[in-house]
């Protein structure tokens, strides 16, 4: 990421590649695996990236390249000829088999539960298009197809080698050759030299598409668990950091708060979680929309679109704003509702009072994170929390302890961060790069709204049932009293926190294992799964081990109340235990987005959400009086539930139909491609 520092960086650190010379894949059997077409079409046409995708996205996009003036296709063609030809004509993006396409990056709070249509995998950037070509380098030398790098290549047999072979080597003979006899092991050790000695350099990016073309095709490509895991902790660690990074806005004005008092601590859960699922959730899940739209925008060589795109769905977003906005200051009355105490409520009210003003600021700031990733830029989102997190735990410390605003200056500082988050991406994109696909303010983002909202309802709906049962299970805690509402929100604010972990790597699993799949590499392809689930398990045992350990420690970090850190860190020994499935549902649910089942992870999510987890937290937490603990004890064998059935449909599932679908999706996207052709015509003529 860069949202993720740079999330397809190379994972062995060999030589990268410079594509500018490289040529189109034309004939491959693995050329139409992403649905871009490389013949350059006029700007007024509509190039085959564009056109194989869904009809709500054809739609706009369509509508929007004919309202577009001659000026904006003047502009477009200026930025073809000003950049490399093989960006202009798009040559390169069909040779992306391996392209990393970090989906779920841009909003962060977890998968959409169905798969919604229209919301088509990215069309790849050059910097993607670079990053598959390193990836295919790595698995042809680990493959030997192409000489290995310095790095790889081996002097002799001693322990200490084969040691380091066994265990770290990715080449696919080292492991092959472990059962061998040692003579052949010599042998392979005198091979080693001579590859050693003459020193071959980095082939062109010509010679590693033939070979790749080649090895596919005669199905010699194989995998190691060694590679996958340095390729999964190379995609999913920058991952990491990025979303922690985001997530420690929120826990800065939670910890804050917590030093004010318990009341104030269970207020400021009352008050994000509803902020959440009357806003936050559901403008992530509007602007879903995007990550299809900017890219397709983007991959088709209209750059202009790009920034229409965005601006008109920041239009759209503060405009359902203004209810939202009315529903919030006006909130106390529904609060005292929903929670017994008097005091909790006005100061949850209070906290979505303030909050209005950071409004503008989350619709502006994702849709800018849109802007910037769907041209590969995900490290501008990165270096834009770098400076805004810090400034946050800054704002919390001025406002609330040093001028004295107690628990308004918490809610302040919030505003202030959310506002000041998508000034610092304009102003990198303004100094550093990304302005390109910026053509200023038009009113054009006023018109062609109805398909974009349509597209978009979809991935509102799903995320926003997803997540309105952690809104149920507070407001359930807070009829425990305040302490026990306190006690939540130290356990939803660490919970939350852990998740960051495996959540990235359930996006770098899905990702690598869809590639995969689709290069007809479903052997790779299990590699991966295995390696992903022992990771989500090694996840899972380690935020086991912290939360178990720590448990105590952990609520102090929160509040000094002895009440709500006894009451926290007794259920925190569920949240723990949680950890294990909580990791392995994530990792699980990124492998059948991989395959393409990603539906029947959303039926599961749902089905364990509602029927499992919901059921049972109320049940244990009222019935039989465990609060608390009860609430989270529903949630963890809801968790259960949804990881035994993802893993048993996995383990039961043939990987090879994956890659019968894949191919029929490639066949289904020509066939548009052949449909809208002429359509596309008659518009470059009109």
């Amino acid at each position: 990421m860069s949202e993720h520092g740079s999330p397809s960086r190379p994972a062995s650190g060999s030589e990268p590649i410079n594509i500018g010379s490289a040529g189109a894949r034309r004939g491959s059997v693995l050329a139409n695996f992403l649905p871009v077409e490389s013949l350059p079409i006029p700007i007024p046409a509509l190039p085959s990236s564009f056109l194989a995708t869904s009809p709500i996205v054809r739609e706009i996009l369509e509508r929007d390249i004919q309202d577009c003036s001659s000026g904006c296709a003047s502009e477009d063609e200026e930025d073809e000829e000003d950049r490399p030809h093989h960006q202009a004509n798009g040559s390169h993006i069909t040779d992306a088999q391996l392209a990393f396409h970090p989906n779920g990056v841009a909003y962060g709070c977890g998968y959409s539960t169905v798969a919604l249509p229209g919301m088509d995998r990215p069309v790849p950037n050059p910097r993607e298009v670079e990053e598959s070509l390193q990836a295919e380098l790595e698995l042809l030398r680990d493959n030997d197809l192409i000489p290995p790098s310095s790095s790889q290549r081996h002097r002799s047999g001693s322990v200490v080698d084969s040691l380091y072979r066994s265990v770290f080597s990715t080449r696919v003979k080292d492991h092959e050759e472990a059962v061998e006899t040692t003579p052949l092991l010599q042998q392979d050790s005198r091979d080693g030299r001579e590859e050693e000695a003459e020193g071959a350099p980095t082939p062109p990016p010509e010679e590693i598409v033939e070979r790749w073309e080649e090895a596919v095709a005669n199905q010699s490509i194989k995998t190691t668990w060694q590679r996958e895991a340095k390729t999964l902790v190379a995609y999913s660690a920058p991952l990491i950091a990025t979303f922690l990074l985001h997530y420690s806005v929120t826990i800065g004005s939670v910890l804050t708060v917590g030093r004010l008092g318990m009341v104030e601590l269970a207020a400021v859960n009352l008050a994000t979680m509803t902020a959440s699922i009357t806003c936050y959730v559901p403008v992530q899940g509007l602007a879903t929309c995007l990550d299809t739209l900017c890219a397709q925008a983007y991959g088709s060589g209209h750059k202009h679109l790009v920034g229409l795109q965005a601006q008109r769905m920041t239009w759209l977003l503060w405009l359902l704003m203004v209810p939202i906005a009315v529903l919030w200051w006006f909130s106390e009355p529904i609060l005292r509702s929903l929670v017994p105490g008097e005091e909790t409520a006005q100061l949850a009210a209070l906290y979505l009072r303030v909050l209005i003003l950071g409004m503008p600021g989350v619709a502006a700031f994702e849709s800018g994170k849109r802007f910037v990733q769907s041209q590969g830029l995900f490290h501008a989102t990165t270096y834009t929390l770098l400076i805004g997190a810090p400034l946050s735990f800054f704002q919390n410390w001025l406002f609330v302890f040093k001028l004295n605003w107690h628990f308004a200056g918490a809610a302040t500082a919030m505003a202030v961060t959310q506002n000041l988050l998508p000034l610092l991406l304009v102003l990198y994109v303004r100094c550093f790069e990304g302005s390109e696909c910026w053509k200023g303010f038009s009113w054009k983002a006023f018109s062609n709204w109805g398909p974009m909202i349509k597209l978009a309802l979809p991935g509102m709906i799903m995320i926003e049932a997803q997540f309105s049962v952690l809104e149920i299970l507070t407001i359930a805690a807070g009829q425990f009293g305040t302490a026990q509402l306190a006690a939540q929100s130290v356990l939803v604010t660490v919970t939350s926190t852990s998740f960051n972990i495996p959540f990235p790597l359930a996006i770098a699993t899905s990702t690598r294992v869809a590639n995969l799949i689709g290069a007809h590499l479903s052997s790779a392809a299990q590699t991966t799964a295995k390696v992903a689930i022992a990771a989500g398990c090694l996840v899972g045992l380690f935020n086991l081990t912290i939360l178990a350990t720590l448990r105590r420690q952990l609520a102090l970090v929160f509040t000094a109340d002895k009440d709500v850190v006894e009451i926290a860190s007794t259920a925190m020994l569920v949240c723990a235990v949680m950890q294990v499935f909580d990791s392995l549902a994530a990792v699980s649910h990124g492998l059948l987005r991989g395959v393409g089942r990603q539906a029947i992870g959303g039926y599961a999510n749902l089905f364990s959400y509602y029927f499992v987890a919901l059921p049972i937290s109320l049940s244990t937490a009222f019935a039989l009086g465990w609060k608390l603990s009860g609430l989270w004890i529903g949630v963890t064998l809801g968790l259960a539930v949804v990881s035994a059935l993802e893993l048993l449909y996995l383990y039961n599932a043939d990987w090879e139909s994956a890659v019968a679908a894949a191919e029929a999706r490639m066949k289904s996207e020509d066939a548009s491609n052949i449909n809208a052709e002429p359509k596309a015509t008659q518009n470059g003529h009109n």
